[in-house]
């Protein structure tokens, strides 16, 4: 789930980069010369939406790395990590993906997670937690699940649905700035239009990508059961339930973290239904209940 909302946050992040950057050059001058030009900003938003995304995958390797403390195994230091590297290397031989690089970081919440730009060349990391609550035919089949993501490529499906998003954004959010810039000219004439089409475009901006990112997590929730399939056929179905159950049962629970986040959601209805649309994974009983019923290869 973290890794998920780190990449929905850097690519929310790029787009304002980009927007300030736009308007401090006077970039986008061209568009509001003569009155909004709608084909010119299609454009504009179609090329900006497009590279905002694509950067933020490009940079979710090192943004996840930097941000779980991931710790990299290049020299196995013992069997634990000589086992995680073969079973990795194993399993994306069987899924037809090159060897992804494979990394711990110290969380005691059991939780894992797989990012990249292209299959061939992927990150795999699990936290000190998992290792320690789950046996190893569970890790396997955790492993398995997020060799499944890579394999699918998911990371890649999700940035070009969030470019796809993000020109959405870029194109609305610029007609809200120019409205309210419009709203303001009488008033404060060139300064205030200006100030009011930077202002209202960024914050309608922000806004709007927050409505963006409930359709990418319905899309993350969607991808979470093909790769639990994935995982079960890789390490088998029993595994893969058992790696769910095992969360289940877990004490991190009451703190909201890892893949419980999903679902453990206390308050009003207004406010479950809120924590339902930002979740990226689905609660771990229809999980499981979708991989009993599953057909595996």
């Amino acid at each position: 789930m973290k890794r998920t909302i780190l990449f929905i946050l850097t690519n929310i992040a790029v787009l304002a980069v980009i927007t300030i950057v736009m308007r401090l050059f006077g970039l986008d001058g061209y568009m509001t010369q003569h009155g909004l030009n709608y084909t010119a900003l299609a454009v504009f938003a179609i090329i900006w939406g497009s590279v905002g995304s694509f950067i933020s995958l490009a940079m979710s390797k090192r943004m996840a790395r930097f941000a779980y403390g991931v710790s990299i195994i290049e020299n196995p230091k013992d069997e634990t990590e000589m086992w995680l590297l073969e079973t990795v290397r194993r399993q994306a031989q069987q899924a037809g993906i090159g060897m992804p690089e494979v990394g711990i970081f110290r969380n005691g919440s059991p939780n894992a997670f797989a990012t990249g730009m292209k299959r061939n060349d992927s990150l795999v990391a699990v936290s000190t937690g998992l290792l320690e609550r789950m046996n190893k035919k569970e890790v396997e089949a955790v492993l398995g699940h997020e060799i499944s993501h890579v394999a699918n490529g998911d990371m890649v499906t999700m940035a070009l649905l969030q470019g796809i998003l993000n020109a959405f954004v870029i194109f609305f959010s610029r007609i809200i700035g120019y409205a309210i810039s419009s709203a303001m000219r009488g008033n404060a004439r060139d300064i205030g239009f200006r100030a009011g089409s930077f202002i209202g475009t960024l914050i309608a901006q922000i806004l709007l990508g927050f409505l963006a990112a409930i359709i990418i997590n319905m899309f993350s929730r969607h991808r979470e059961f093909k790769a639990d399939r994935g995982g079960a056929e890789l390490a088998g179905r029993q595994n893969m339930i058992g790696a769910l159950e095992a969360l289940q049962r877990s004490p991190y629970d009451s703190k909201l973290q890892g893949e419980m986040a999903a679902f453990g959601f206390t308050g009003g209805r207004a406010k479950v239904m809120l924590q339902k649309l930002l979740a990226t994974h689905p609660p771990l009983e229809e999980r499981i209940a979708a991989l009993e019923v599953a057909e595996i290869i």
